[in-house]
């Protein structure tokens, strides 16, 4: 069984026989696909959405289609801020290689060329849905940083810093002219909105990447 049942595979190719031999061929890995006959469709798809995907996903994409050809496609998923949670598996033809492999220096996971390892496919299929679990589980992570960060107060903020810096309560007093007494208050404030218990783990979480 899949290990991650929540999945999503985007199918896009212009092939209807091609789209529905994949989405039968992840079927029998459990895994749920969606075809779109054009990069234009899937571009609309996208164009919806409102934020990033929610569920780990990928893109199984041809890379000669009429209209916009697969790599424009790509191009333009590049300049998504969370395209790295949606990696792109090049489907390409013989004479389409060295433009896949030009793709995947330019960041798309992989390719595989036509005719394809249905097993080896959908094994890469797999480690691109766990790239795409673990970015996503890395963006939540961040965006909870972040909204803990935008919770404290620009006097709490500059005690945060301070800490984080390393110096101790009397230096930190020293620096901001307050009293010892405001430090422990501002700082005990800081580690409850940031839900650490000690200065190490809160340089750790300001540490995430």
């Amino acid at each position: 069984m899949t290990e991650h049942p929540d999945a999503k595979i985007f199918l896009v190719d212009d092939d209807a026989s091609v789209r529905d031999a994949l989405a039968w061929l992840l079927r029998t890995r459990r895994l749920l696909s969606e075809g779109f006959d054009s990069a234009e469709a899937f571009l609309a798809e996208i164009d919806r959405w409102q934020r990033e995907p929610n569920v780990p996903c990928c893109v199984l994409l041809d890379v000669r289609m009429p209209g916009m050809s697969g790599l424009a496609l790509f191009e333009h998923l590049l300049t998504l801020p969370w395209q790295a949670a949606m990696p792109v598996i090049f489907l390409s033809g013989h004479a389409d290689v060295p433009t896949a492999v030009a793709a995947v220096k330019r960041g798309a996971f992989d390719f595989c060329e036509k005719p394809f390892s249905d097993n080896a496919l959908v094994d890469r299929v797999e480690q691109a849905l766990t790239q795409s679990a673990q970015v996503l589980a890395l963006r939540s992570v961040q965006r909870s940083v972040q909204q803990r960060l935008d919770s404290l107060t620009e006097r709490e903020r500059a005690v945060m810093d301070l800490v984080v810096a390393g110096l101790p309560n009397k230096l930190v007093a020293d620096q901001l002219n307050i009293s010892v007494r405001t430090v422990e208050v501002h700082r005990a404030r800081v580690f409850d909105k940031m839900g650490v218990k000690s200065a190490v783990e809160l340089a750790n979480a300001l540490r995430s990447p």
